[in-house]
């Protein structure tokens, strides 16, 4: 169901990545406010490396929402940090849970069915996670400004003349003040390469007659309480951590390019035909935004060696800068050191994070 703008409601809910907090976010925020006496803040793709498409930790964003906040609404706003997860339903649930968990420590209740109200808009099917909390009204706002995050971070990374009258017209003053003190940090350097080598890239496919669709393998190899990671060599993403992977050529079937691709980056000392006994699942990753490279679906195979008394001999090479062995237990500490998807690849295949109790 939804609600009217002047409807009272003990707990408004406000979702989103805020990459970065822009004026028509900021709009959807004064209306939670308007909405009830209490306000959460859901911050999307909180743990995720920094990239040109998520610069900023969920800790900066939450100041730079902070900031735009009057003293009186400050205490009023409570922020929840929540990862990506390929199963929505997970997600929603864990969303709950993180939010009960938030008001508790502020001594409040749980999320009422009748008393929450989850504020949004609604631009394309990336948003039809805001009918999946069943109870809550859902109150749909119209959009009321034109910024948008994908605008802004060119402007921030571009350099064109025009950036300052952009970034003035597109965030409110408390977050262009964050940003731009952002802006002088050796951080927005680095990502400003890397955003210029994807803009690159987008330039090359835009002749294409149609929107074009990647399609990539990638290999989650665990022995012995380990899985098998390599550092990436090259942009987009160097220096992060990736499972074995890349882009599956003409002539092959993603099978035969995992283990091509196996090959090139790890050189995993193993036969085929042991390798190819151990593989145990397949899966296909194709969130639309998983992929800083645009639409990209990728494959991920999963080969379980088993416990060896000694692990395979590895050697780096291709798009690899190095390979390793990491215990399977350290991985929860890597999370915003990997690249793209590829913790949320790794969770799904080995359960690196508890599951919440869906349907009970």
């Amino acid at each position: 169901m939804t609600a009217r703008p002047h409807s009272e409601h003990e707990l408004a809910v406000f979702i989103g990545r805020f990459q970065p907090f822009h004026n028509a976010h900021h709009a959807l925020l004064r209306k939670a406010l308007e909405s009830a006496a209490r306000v959460v803040v859901v911050i999307g793709s909180a743990f995720q490396a920094r990239s040109p498409r998520n610069p900023f930790t969920w800790q900066e964003r939450a100041e730079m929402i902070r900031l735009t906040l009057a003293e009186a609404d400050r205490p009023r706003v409570h922020f929840v940090p929540m990862r990506d997860h390929f199963d929505e339903e997970r997600w929603i649930a864990e969303v709950r849970l993180a939010i009960d968990a938030a008001l508790a420590e502020q001594g409040a209740a749980p999320a009422s069915a009748d008393g929450t109200v989850l504020i949004g808009h609604v631009k394309d099917a990336t948003r039809d996670y805001l009918h999946g909390f069943d109870g809550w009204t859902l109150q749909t706002e119209p959009r009321v400004h034109s910024a948008s995050a994908a605008t802004v971070r060119d402007a921030i990374f571009g350099g064109a003349k025009a950036m300052p009258e952009v970034l003035a017209r597109a965030l409110p003053p408390g977050t262009l003040a964050f940003v731009r003190s952002w802006m002088a940090t050796p951080l927005h350097a680095s990502l400003a390469q890397e955003w210029e080598l994807l803009r690159q890239h987008d330039a090359a496919w835009s002749v294409a007659p149609y929107p074009v669709v990647l399609v990539t393998v990638d290999c989650v190899v665990k022995c012995s309480g380990h899985v098998l990671l390599i550092r990436r060599g090259h942009a987009p993403g160097k220096g992060l951590h990736a499972v074995p992977g890349g882009f599956l050529e003409s002539r092959e079937t993603t099978l035969q390019s995992a283990l091509r691709e196996l090959e090139e980056e790890t050189h995993l000392d193993l036969p085929p035909a042991q390798l190819l006994a151990c593989l145990a699942s397949t899966e296909v990753f194709d969130r639309p935004d998983r992929s800083q490279r645009g639409r990209t679906i990728t494959h991920g195979h999963f080969f379980d060696l088993g416990d060896l008394q000694a692990l395979p001999g590895i050697r780096a090479d291709d798009d690899a800068a190095a390979v390793a062995w990491v215990p399977i237990a350290a991985l929860p500490g890597l999370e915003d050191q990997l690249l793209d998807d590829h913790f949320q690849m790794l969770d799904h295949f080995l359960g690196l994070l508890p599951r919440p109790l869906i349907g009970t």
